[in-house]
């Protein structure tokens, strides 16, 4: 079935707390999305965001981002008062999420919140359901809490390394905090549950990611040292990135631990399908982060100051993905096969039976293969113009060199009255690729101010753009509706 939707990450929705939330705003753009034919919502890791404010750098690979809670509707359930939220400086300018304001702040409020809580058999039965991870991150975050925010590897040795009597001392010294943290998480659940069952009410489905790593100062390494390749110190014998390329000639160092995918695999890679299962209660489809990692990944030493010195190391391949299909069958997965791809790594997309990514803003740049020129796309395919990593297309058109720019005029026929930007969307649109996602900036037509991340790289910039209240109107939902239906992209009545 031919479909398309929007790329935007809830962060970047208007509202008046400094970064979007699960509130009316994102009901709001529900509704746009229907009207403009849509039926796709892609949205970045909902998890809380670490090191360089990058959702994909979480403490936790199921906890949820207690930024987006949106405090609206806590003060509608008398949790929160007016003055206590209106007091709080949330950002300094309303186009940009200021994350060291919501550091300092967000959990705060959210405790006034705690104080006046009280459906307690509610949240023991949150905590029952969710008892395979909860656990161990309300603790990790209250040790965390205690010790000033170190990470759990400069803790005492005794918690370091999880004795287990010294963790039930714990457990029982900050049973308060471990409950608030907890009751932060249910209160996200309840509302990502709500705002989930809207959009799936009027017709829209949400595609959500999973990035492939996580952090060492996280829950899940923290609690599960001996499924990651760490020394006996519990240091990192070696870490992930990406090797250099034309874009960065050093690569990228990420530093994230890698798995020991020997032993996921003796026990038919139980981790991995609790993480995909509890994404797949969260989405209704997964995007499956740096997909080519599970056929060779990028081994750097630890300690290195870049990724030049890594090399290529065989992943699980085919026996990851049939412990997915074996154990989820109905899991709907797009591959995220970008980056350097070879032919193994291809055949295992393929084998997966898993749609791969084709981004229009590679198809016209000599450093790119041409895979990405539409007529060469399979229909099990996502056809995107740009992604959260890359340039919005109008900054694509006004940085790319100048014969980049002209074939791609020539074999999209883009002319000035159509624009440039909508002639790229049209095209995306016209692909075969049976889902087409379009980020909102390109269809706000927006430069490099809004582009979202620029990868490997640390500037207050990254992940912090928000669309301005106001942007989206009726003619723009009509306009967007319009090419969805010339395409045969509608599927909602």
């Amino acid at each position: 079935m031919r479909q398309s939707g929007i790329l935007m990450h809830i962060t970047s929705l208007p509202g008046p707390h400094g970064v979007g939330t699960m509130g009316k705003p994102a009901k709001d753009f529900i509704d746009f999305l229907k009207a403009s034919g849509q039926s796709l919502w892609q949205i970045l890791p909902l998890s809380p965001t670490g090191y360089g404010d990058s959702p994909y750098q979480s403490c936790s690979a199921y906890a949820g981002n207690h930024y987006l809670i949106d405090l609206e509707l806590l003060v509608e359930e008398g949790l929160l008062t007016r003055e206590e939220v209106d007091s709080v400086t949330w950002c300094r300018s309303e186009n940009r999420v200021d994350f060291g304001l919501l550091y300092e702040n967000r959990l705060n409020v959210l405790r006034k919140a705690y104080s006046r809580f009280w459906d307690w058999d509610a949240l023991a039965d949150f905590c029952r359901k969710n008892s395979d991870w909860l656990p161990d991150f309300t603790l990790f975050m209250a040790l965390k809490d205690e010790a000033g925010g170190l990470p759990w590897y400069e803790w005492p040795e005794d918690l370091k390394t999880r004795n287990s009597d010294s963790l039930w001392a714990c457990r029982n010294r900050l049973e308060d905090n471990i409950r608030f943290f907890s009751f932060v998480q249910f209160i996200f659940d309840r509302q990502w549950t709500a705002l989930h069952q809207y959009a799936r009410d009027n017709g829209i489905r949400i595609i959500g990611d999973v990035p492939i790593y996580v952090p060492l100062d996280s829950a899940d390494v923290w609690s599960n040292p001996e499924l990651f390749q760490l020394e006996e110190d519990l240091k990192p014998s070696a870490v992930a990135g990406v090797p250099p390329d034309a874009f960065t000639a050093d690569g990228q160092l990420w530093g994230n631990p890698l798995y020991r995918w020997d032993i996921h695999k003796k026990d038919g890679f139980g981790w991995w399908v609790r993480r995909l299962a509890a994404a797949g209660q969260r989405y209704d489809i997964i995007r499956l982060d740096h997909f080519r990692a599970f056929e060779a990944y990028w081994s750097v030493p630890f300690g290195d100051e870049t990724a030049r010195g890594g090399h290529w190391v065989i992943g699980p391949g085919m026996d990851f993905v049939n412990a997915v299909k074996a154990n989820l069958p109905e899991l709907p997965l797009i591959a995220e096969d970008l980056g350097f791809l070879t032919q193994e790594v291809l055949d295992l997309r393929d084998n997966a039976g898993w749609p791969g990514m084709k981004v229009l803003e590679f198809a016209f740049d000599s450093r790119e293969p041409s895979e990405y020129l539409p007529h060469t796309y399979p229909q099990n395919s996502v056809c995107y113009t740009g992604t959260h990593d890359n340039m919005t297309m109008r900054q694509w058109f006004e940085t790319a060199a100048p014969d980049a720019v002209a074939y791609a005029a020539e074999y999209m026929h883009l002319d000035a009255e159509e624009g440039y930007v909508w002639g790229t969307i049209r095209t995306a649109m016209a692909s075969v690729s049976d889902l087409c996602i379009v980020q909102l900036q390109d269809y706000l037509n927006l430069g490099s101010e809004a582009r979202m991340n620029f990868p490997g790289t640390l500037t207050g910039d990254n992940w912090t753009w928000r669309m301005q209240s106001g942007a989206l109107y009726d003619g723009l939902a009509e306009k967007i509706n319009k090419l969805t239906c010339l395409y045969g992209r509608t599927t909602i009545v």
